[in-house]
């Protein structure tokens, strides 16, 4: 990606500049009328599947460069490639990932740990805390009448990595994605009713809200205060992915996002192949 774009095309294509400039001094709903009220700013962060060909380091400093506060280190498995996770584990460890962070100025995120949370648990904890991205189960159409119990016996097996949050200072972040049990507006719904954890919450990707045909808008309202992972991610082909680019007005996202108030870092993501 970063070999097709310029620093400064790349911002003005993901819609960054244009985004800051109309909610980055947005205060919460009505905030003019309410001075009292804090103005909600919104931060930037991106993962490091955007350079999985480059070692860590070479993707911290590509990730600065572009002028992004905060970072999400990817690992998908040994068996797939992603695999700055896993180096961290092997070869880094907390004090050498706080370290190259320190060096290219960059906040920890997150981790997305498709490889498994359980094995990046501890190493997330000891470089600081953050959330854990993870997806939920796979799941054929669930009929409406059964969504409440198969998302209960889901959230019911997400304890002990629950107890692992605790533990380390984290949260649990469960994207939706097609094909999966968290994947529709009645899903979320389901989720945020039930789900009675302060350690978890939802990583929610527009990018599959919109293959659903269904409100990014909506969904995050419907999350509310259990939004603890944002993708700024539109369903379009190769860039066009990127806000501002494609054809979302992305807009009214952020705008929701700011009358949450969304606490996490808005995390810019495409899927380019």
């Amino acid at each position: 990606m970063c070999n097709e774009m310029s620093r400064r095309e790349f911002i003005k294509a993901a819609g960054v500049g244009a985004v800051v400039a109309a909610t980055g001094e947005m205060s919460i709903a009505n905030a003019e009328s309410k001075p009292e009220q804090k103005k909600w700013q919104m931060r930037l962060s991106t993962s490091t599947i955007h350079y999985r060909e480059l070692p860590f380091d070479g993707a911290c400093e590509k990730i600065s460069e572009l002028g992004f506060e905060g970072i999400d280190i990817w690992s998908t498995g040994r068996d797939q490639g992603y695999r700055h996770l896993d180096n961290i584990a092997d070869r880094l460890g907390p004090e050498g990932l706080k370290a190259i962070l320190k060096k290219h100025n960059l906040k920890l995120f997150s981790f997305t740990t498709w490889g498994g949370y359980e094995r990046y648990a501890e190493l997330l904890g000891k470089a600081g805390g953050g959330v854990a991205v993870r997806g939920s189960v796979r799941s054929e159409p669930i009929k409406p009448e059964e969504l409440k119990s198969k998302m209960k016996q889901f959230l019911e097996g997400l304890k002990p990595q629950a107890e692992l949050a605790e533990k380390y200072n984290s949260y649990l972040a469960i994207e939706n994605h097609g094909g999966a049990l968290l994947n529709t507006l009645d899903s979320f719904k389901a989720f945020v009713d039930l789900n009675k954890s302060k350690r978890i919450g939802i990583a929610l990707a527009p990018y599959h809200v919109q293959r659903e045909k269904q409100s990014v808008t909506e969904a995050i309202k419907i999350c509310g205060k259990q939004l603890l992972f944002f993708y700024a991610w539109q369903n379009q082909p190769k860039l066009k992915q990127l806000p501002g680019v494609g054809t979302t007005d992305c807009t009214p996202w952020i705008e929701e996002l700011a009358k949450i108030p969304y606490k996490g870092y808005v995390n810019l993501f495409a899927h380019v192949l």
